[in-house]
């Protein structure tokens, strides 16, 4: 068995002012910094981590890094688990792509599961490269514990695939900052141990 806690990264601006973040490598903001301090005292209370994985934007390093740091052990860059690929909408607001691709941004929210983003990626296609990710993982490290720092979006098709949910739930999952799951993985089957755990946050 494989036990992972897979994390949202910390706050940044763009959290506060809905955009289309992507690959955009936005830093932590003050209040993402002290979210990622919160989850390491958590993940060190909680946990004896082997390895720490990350996606290689700044914003999951950076929470990963915290997260590393009590163990003393490095974070591993992990390309599987990077931000979706939002292509022409990166760095714009609903509002803005809705002026421009007002079909496509109408299906994102209701029928997520049938877009391409235009110049980016399906959820499909992060479905298929984090659950790659994640099968190498639970090879290296059977019967070990670890940390993965991810991003909401490429973190709620994992925990769809976990739990054998479509990815036209993809709405009907939260994925707060710096939100804390856990699930095993034993031979072919994942289970699911917690969701969107936020309690650490309460400062």
């Amino acid at each position: 068995m494989t036990r992972f806690i897979l994390i949202r990264h910390g706050q940044t601006d763009w959290n506060r002012i809905e955009r289309f973040r992507g690959r955009a490598d936005v830093p932590l903001n003050e209040t993402g910094i002290k979210q990622a301090e919160a989850t390491a005292r958590r993940v060190a209370a909680q946990w004896q981590p082997v390895a720490v994985y990350s996606s290689p934007l700044g914003r999951a390093l950076k929470t990963a890094e915290a997260i590393a740091q009590p163990f003393q052990i490095p974070v591993q860059p992990l390309a599987g688990v990077v931000d979706i690929d939002y292509g022409d909408w990166q760095g714009l607001t609903p509002q803005e792509v809705g002026e421009r691709w007002p079909q496509e941004l109408d299906a994102w929210y209701n029928a997520p599961q049938t877009v391409r983003i235009p110049g980016g990626e399906s959820l499909a296609d992060l479905r298929q490269r984090g659950m790659e990710a994640l099968s190498q993982l639970a090879l290296r490290h059977d019967g070990e514990t670890i940390v993965v720092v991810g991003h909401t979006v490429i973190n709620r098709v994992i925990l769809l695939a976990v739990m054998g949910l479509g990815n036209e739930r993809f709405w009907r999952i939260h994925q707060d900052t710096c939100a804390i799951n856990v699930f095993e993985k034993d031979s072919e089957e994942y289970t699911l141990v917690s969701l969107n755990d936020i309690c650490h946050l309460l400062f």
